[in-house]
């Protein structure tokens, strides 16, 4: 047989001074054959494992990648999973922390979580009953230890900036193309050249303002965050104790009034115990406390750049430039005005209740603040005296989540300047007009609750584990499980039972053979049809327990597994209601011979007794290997199918009877793909090498739909689900496909989308009727990437480690979209208008014609904003320095370490600047952050 090492280095030595082989490292990218997975409700050796499942543990991976957020540490790392909680693309995965189904992630850092694991077919979710649809992501946090008493302190500082900005043009390049944009329409200009010209010229840019929210005069090139760390555990032989201290702090880019641009801060604390009741009696408490908050001003100025012009007035008035030798009155206006850094609020009478940038220095401040407590209480029984192997646990569980909003609402006075009319020498201001309200304080703090929600979850579970003779083993559990949350404002509370059964068996340590089931219930099904029984079962053969394979050179661990089952779930269903009919009053008028009367009721939705479960049907083919004490490999080929859509069979009802068409559940959608990881650790002479590669490919696709079409080509049956529809371009309309009265020449299809013109995008007409609109709509591509990748890379030597990881996507495109890329009409000019299409660029434009009106036409879905989305990044990177022991121990501590990372490092992409701005597609400010760090680690 062989020997697996947990968490070694090099090579271990056994108590009589031997050296024992190193097989795997138990790293980041796997865990090895003898570790124990903790799967939620109960744990397994990875060996008698038949489900799909990947579990990694932060311990193994934080001493050289000081990643807390535990979003940020999935990504890359395990097989199977989108980003960091979707699973083969079926969508969000279930969270689970230590045993309670619906907890977030994002509320925990990597330094407290013991083990992350990711199960992924149906035979391993089944226990979740129907929320294992999407598949579950079981989080444990840590415990304590009656064997030894450990003190961590880790410290983390760092600074972080936008990879790219918003890139606007300024206020005479805006006038000018909008001029442009006019005369296109057939409208007059509305900025004179010595308008446009002033305000080119820079010369007074508080009168000929030319205001860039994204400038260094707003915002700082880069924020500062910290995050300081302490665990405590330890404890005797009837009680131990993990205890999780943490602060982090993240600061803003907006540089004005950093009072109220505050960032945003957050204070967690754990403490899990463990303790002996008696003798066969055990019980565990966790209480958790998580408080954040944000503090914003009244405006976000990275959100207002994306609208405000540059040219309309200037936000700032410097008291400089206000001429009060010869006006009292002015001079007293200047006196009584509040000033901020030697300037005045500007505004204008247009926009006197729209002024960001006032907003920000008066306008008081914004304070929302979460406050989060979870409670745990666990029993166990060991009934081994009634019966040997039997035990039992009970597991009841509340959280609250409690959001509210603090403000303070100041008002405040803006001034409109009037300026000199000399000529010659720099113009002063010489009148000013106050708008807006009066300059007062709010002495209140405003409180208001966002959000308030509360969860209460149980479950018991019976389990028995029996050796029968020395070659079989029989593995049993009984689970309740129940979990309700109530959210202020919904009346119908979230609910969640089912009971789930298991049975494992296993023959010689090589036969594996496990049932899974669930009885799940829902209120959101009609009587008589809320409960389901879903069924799975798995085979595993672990080839490497072979005698003949006992002293194998090359093959050390092989295990071969297949699984199928189904999962009924409720999780596709939004309404409680969708099984019922839903009857709406003063739904329309009738009259009488005496009069008109419109008390009517009109029926909405009918009855559908047979209304249930959504199904998922899975199959899942893999096998897990360990090769030349050093290669670990893990594949996977799966299929899953959601059946039993909830839709609307709008073919199967003629037209006059959609009042009274009932939901149905019909559609069917399939996922299937391939998955494989795999690791390499050992020693190239006193470098130790550590490389992984993680890769997926996922296709998925729509293979029953209720939809009707005039044209084959639309039915989205065949399709991928993650599908764009939108219009084939052709380039641009040119002036030879106009006659002289600016109509389109004959034989050419007549676009349904209003009126074109030479420089609009021209449309392919699909089927040849000569209009092109919606009928012309085909599969121009998909949104979600089918081939997902990751690898990495660590090297040692002498206490320096240096780590890289690298993510990708390719096989999938984006659309550019929203104001910044689909500029019409009133919208602010960014810098994607510049190569804009005339008659003198009308060989290289990229981008249409520029029009001062809403232009259906050229801004909807189609090939011509559409953009290969593929990239490689190397997402984290660092540089680690462990102290030598010598060192340590002379100061009474165990490790200390330190180290510089960054994050987002590099992109290679072909369209690596539209990745950038895509954030700001839907319309709100987003972009990707580049960071850098420097951190230690010293543990007692």
């Amino acid at each position: 047989m062989f020997c697996l090492a947990y968490q070694a280095y090099g090579q271990a030595s056994d108590n009589e001074g031997k050296v024992e082989k190193v097989i795997v490292e138990n790293n980041s990218t796997s865990v090895i054959a003898n570790d124990t997975i903790d799967l939620g409700f109960t744990k397994k050796g990875r060996k008698e494992i038949v489900g799909a499942v990947s579990a990694i543990r932060p311990e193994s991976y934080l001493n050289y990648d000081n990643t807390q957020w535990v979003r940020n540490a999935l990504l890359g790392r395990i097989t199977g999973l989108y980003g960091s909680d979707n699973i083969r693309g079926l969508g969000d995965a279930m969270i689970v922390v230590d045993g309670i189904p619906g907890r977030s992630i994002d509320l925990l850092n990597s330094e407290e979580i013991e083990q992350i694991t990711v199960l992924k077919d149906a035979n391993a979710v089944a226990q979740y009953g129907a929320m294992g649809r999407n598949g579950v992501i079981v989080v444990t946090t840590k415990r304590g230890s009656s064997q030894f008493r450990r003190a961590n302190v880790i410290v983390n500082y760092g600074v972080q900036a936008p990879v790219s900005l918003p890139s606007y043009l300024g206020s005479a390049d805006y006038m000018g193309l909008f001029n442009e944009a006019r005369l296109n329409d057939g409208l007059d200009s509305v900025f004179s050249q010595q308008q446009i010209d002033n305000f080119r010229s820079g010369e007074n840019p508080y009168q000929y303002p030319d205001v860039d929210f994204y400038s260094d005069q707003y915002l700082r090139p880069r924020t500062q965050y910290a995050n300081v760390l302490a665990e405590f555990s330890g404890g005797s032989e009837n009680t131990q104790y993990y205890i999780n201290l943490g602060y982090n702090n993240s600061g803003s880019l907006v540089r004005l009034n950093p009072d109220a641009n505050a960032g945003s801060h957050r204070f967690n604390v754990r403490g899990n115990i463990d303790f002996k009741v008696n003798d066969f009696i055990s019980s565990s408490l966790d209480v958790v406390s998580v408080v954040s908050s944000t503090k914003t001003a009244k405006a976000n100025l990275l959100q207002e750049g994306m609208t405000r012009k540059p040219h309309i007035f200037s936000p700032l008035l410097p008291v400089s430039l206000i001429d009060t030798t010869l006006n009292e009155e002015l001079s007293g206006q200047v006196e009584a005005a509040n000033i901020y850094s030697g300037s005045l609020l500007g505004g204008s009478q247009a926009y006197q209740d729209n002024t960001p940038v006032a907003d920000v220095l008066a306008g008081g401040y914004n304070e929302y603040i979460s406050r989060i407590t979870q409670v745990n209480n666990a029993i166990d029984f060991d009934l081994s005296q009634l019966a040997q192997g039997l035990s039992a646990k009970t597991y009841i569980s509340f959280d609250f989540y409690n959001t509210y909003a603090l403000s303070v609402n100041n008002t405040y006075s803006i001034y409109e300047p009037t300026w000199s009319n000399e000529t010659g020498s720099p113009q002063s201001i010489v009148a000013l007009n106050r708008l807006g309200d009066q300059d007062r304080k709010d002495l209140t703090e405003n409180a208001s609750t966002q959000n308030f929600i509360t969860r209460y979850g149980f479950y018991g579970m019976l389990t028995y584990d029996k050796q029968i003779g020395e070659k079989h083993s029989l593995n049993t559990s009984l689970i309740g499980f129940a979990n309700n949350m109530y959210i202020r404002n919904q009346a119908q509370p979230q609910k969640n039972t089912h009971v789930a059964f298991q049975a494992a068996y296993s023959y010689d340590n090589k036969l594996l053979l496990d049932f899974s089931a669930a009885y799940v219930n829902s209120v959101k099904l009609p009587e008589g049809n809320r409960g389901k029984f879903s069924p799975t079962l798995g085979l595993a053969y672990v080839v490497s327990e072979e005698n003949f394979l006992e002293n194998s050179a090359w093959l050390n661990y092989l295990k071969l597994k297949a699984s199928a089952g189904t999962i009924n779930t409720d999780y596709g269903i939004e309404d409680y209601f969708l099984y019922r009919e839903i009857y709406e009053q003063n739904g329309g008028g009738y009259s009488w011979a005496d009069g008109f009367n419109n008390e009517s009721t009109r029926i909405l939705q009918g009855r559908n007794d047979n209304f249930g479960f959504e199904q998922r049907k899975d199959l899942n083919l893999g096998f897990e290997t360990i090769l030349f004490n050093s290669l670990w490999m893990e594949m996977n080929a799966f299929q899953s199918d959601i059946d039993k859509q909830v839709t609307r069979l709008n073919n199967q009802y003629p037209s006059y009877y959609v009042d009274f068409m009932p939901y149905s559940n019909y559609n069917l959608d399939r996922y299937q793909g391939m998955e494989l990881g795999l690791n390499y650790a050992d020693y190239l002479g006193q470098v130790r090498v550590d490389i992984g590669a993680r890769g997926m490919y996922a296709n998925s696709e729509r293979i029953r739909v209720d939809e009707k079409y005039d044209d084959v080509y639309q039915n989205r049956e065949g399709q991928s689900i993650d599908a764009y529809w939108g219009l084939e371009d052709q380039g641009f309309y040119g002036a030879e496909d106009f006659n002289e009265e600016g109509m389109l020449r004959d034989g050419l299809p007549m676009p349904a989308y209003g009126d074109v013109q030479a420089g609009d995008i021209r449309y392919i007409d699909q089927n040849k009727d000569g209009v092109v609109n919606d009928q012309d709509q085909v599969n121009i591509g998909r949104w979600r990437a089918p081939w997902t990748y990751s690898t990495n890379m660590r090297l040692e030597y002498k206490g320096f480690s240096l780590f890289v990881l690298g993510i990708g996507e390719t096989g999938h495109q984006n659309i550019l979209e929203g104001d910044y890329f689909w500029v019409d009409g009133d919208d602010k000019y960014s810098d994607v208008v510049l190569n804009r299409w005339t008659p003198e660029t009308a060989r290289t434009a990229t981008f249409p014609r520029l029009s001062s009106q809403q232009n259906n036409n050229n801004f909807r879905n189609s090939t011509f904003w559409m953009y290969d989305n593929s990239y490689f990044r190397i997402q984290r990177a660092q540089l680690t320095y462990k102290l030598p022991r010598a060192w340590v121990n002379n100061i009474n501590m165990e490790h200390i370490s330190v180290y510089v990372a960054g994050s987002n490092l590099v992109e290679f992409a072909r369209h690596k600047e539209k990745r950038q701005l895509a954030g700001l597609s839907s319309g709100f400010f987003s972009t990707m952050y580049r960071s850098f760090s420097v951190g230690l680690r010293a543990k007692f």
